[in-house]
């Protein structure tokens, strides 16, 4: 090679290392910021600690390229002002219950759980494979959000009373921490809903403030200690089955993320939905167990005469939700459809074995 051409393929080589050395610090402050606020407070057992979860993920998938601050409830916002904060753009994104936002418009609900509504399995599959995304993106959309599965709790217990309930009766004149739809059927049988952020719970029912809550399931419900102020504990949960947990984000926010970052948030939520019911089948069954022998909860089980009025009470609302709007009508439609279209299957197969399995193995 000629003295000259080794010099100037050596200069172009120096500048190209200078462009690469001076391009890697802006590389590095290339971040986007994502502020998520939440409804649960920090290191809650279950639901908090999933949400805590899911904002490390995020860090960890995008290599720290999507800058993560996270505020659980109290510490930027109160648990119901995440909403309102995310909507206005203060914050990206929040995590929550969808039926938090019921009155607001009453289509919410179905983003999270309603009575006699679908299992975990059930909703995930109409969310991803039916209409419920598109249906959700339409009426987050009116609101300037768009919302993302990220987690669940699978079928809850039925709440802790501090009283037997053996029939509709009983239910009358009772303060009972009941939100959503489930709140309305409450309602509907003469109880008090009453819509309280999980750290308020306790305080309230030790108190006497209100004499019944439901929350989420024993392996929850266990480190809140509900059972140092009612000892009865019913089950099945009507009014949540399957609750589903939401990644909520300011809609202009996300639409300018490119697509790489749409993916790794869409991915951090995607496990992390899968993980925390399955956090919560490992763990229930223990800390039941546990309550049931140290503490003393004495478990209970709503009859059928409860549970039909229950039925009846949740027709009555959802036909009032379908007359709030066409957008409510339609998402009670799809969401109804959808249900007994799976279920009638699942009753011959998972249902089917799992009755014939518990009763050979005894269970």
């Amino acid at each position: 090679m000629k003295r000259r051409d080794f010099i100037k393929t050596g200069a172009a080589a120096t500048a190209a290392a200078g462009a690469t050395i001076t391009a890697a610090p802006a590389i590095a402050q290339s971040k986007t910021e994502l502020t998520i606020v939440s409804t649960w407070p920090r290191d809650f057992p279950g639901l908090g600690i999933s949400a805590q979860r899911l904002v490390e993920r995020i860090s960890e998938l995008s290599d720290g390229k999507i800058a993560t601050k996270y505020f659980a409830a109290g510490e930027r916002v109160g648990a119901f002002d995440v909403f309102d904060e995310v909507a206005a753009g203060n914050s990206q994104a929040y995590i929550a219950a969808y039926y938090y936002w019921k009155g607001k418009h009453p289509g919410f609900a179905y983003f999270t759980s309603v009575p006699f509504g679908m299992t975990t399995p059930e909703w995930n599959a109409w969310i991803k494979f039916k209409d419920g995304q598109k249906l959700w993106d339409e009426l987050s959309g009116e609101f300037g959000l768009k919302a993302l599965t990220c987690g669940g709790t699978g079928t809850q217990m039925g709440g802790w009373f501090n009283k037997e309930i053996e029939t509709a009766e009983d239910l009358k004149g009772l303060k009972m921490r009941i939100p959503g739809l489930g709140g309305d059927v409450m309602a509907k049988l003469g109880a008090s809903p009453v819509s309280l952020p999980g750290g308020q719970i306790y305080e309230n029912l030790v108190s006497g403030a209100i004499d019944a809550t439901e929350w989420v399931g024993p392996y929850n419900d266990y480190f809140m200690k509900f059972y140092e102020a009612a000892k009865f504990y019913y089950s099945p949960g009507m009014h949540e089955p399957g609750g589903g947990l939401a990644f909520g984000m300011n809609a202009e926010w996300w639409n300018k993320l490119s697509k790489w970052e749409q993916a790794v948030i869409e991915a951090a939520c995607m496990e992390e939905n899968a993980a925390q019911p399955e956090e919560a089948i490992a763990n229930n069954g223990f800390y039941l167990a546990k309550m049931v022998e140290e503490n003393g909860v004495e478990l209970r089980e709503f009859n059928d005469e409860i549970y039909d009025s229950f039925g009846e009470a949740a027709a009555e609302v959802f036909e009032e939700t379908r007359d709030h709007s066409e957008l409510a009508a339609k998402i009670n439609d799809s969401y109804q459809d959808a249900l007994r279209e799976m279920a009638a299957y699942l009753k011959i197969a998972e249902v089917g074995f799992s009755n014939q399995r518990n009763r050979v193995l005894d269970i």
